[in-house]
C-alpha cells in the first residue's frame, strides 16, 4: 500500500503535474538490466526517488547498480498521516490511497517547480 502510494504519486508527477520535466523509469529495468532505464537514471541531471516508506528499497537497488547514485530522497509516508503499521494493499480503501497519492504528488510537484 505504501509502495502503491508512491507510485501513483510518480506517474500523477510525471504524467500529468510535471511531464514536460520528469521522467518516470521502470525500476525492474534499470536494476537488472544495464540498458536504457538505466541509463536515464544515470544521465539524469536530477534524479528523485520517491519511495514508499523508511525501508528505501528502491534507492538502495539502484545504488547497487550505479556508482555514486545519490538522489534526492523523498520518504512518500512522510507526507501524509497514516494511523497504524500497514503496508498490505487491501489494508486501506483505494480512494484513501490516491487520496494520499494526491498529496504526496502535490507536494513533491511544489518542491520541483521552485
Amino acid at each position: 500500500m505504501r509502495g502503491e502510494i508512491s507510485r501513483r504519486a510518480a506517474n500523477q508527477i510525471c504524467y500529468h503535474l510535471a511531464p514536460e520535466n520528469t521522467a518516470r523509469i521502470c525500476l525492474g529495468g534499470a536494476f537488472t538490466k544495464d540498458t536504457g532505464q538505466r541509463n536515464l537514471v544515470r544521465n539524469a541531471q536530477h534524479a528523485v526517488v520517491i519511495e514508499g516508506c523508511f525501508l528505501r528499497c528502491a534507492s538502495r537497488m539502484m545504488a547497487g547498480v550505479l556508482d555514486g547514485f545519490e538522489p534526492e530522497l523523498i520518504i512518500a509516508d512522510s507526507l501524509y498521516e497514516l494511523e497504524g503499521d500497514l503496508f498490505g494493499i487491501d489494508e486501506l480503501p483505494d480512494e484513501q490511497i490516491q487520496t494520499h497519492a494526491n498529496q504526496v504528488a502535490l507536494q513533491i510537484a511544489e518542491r520541483l517547480m521552485v
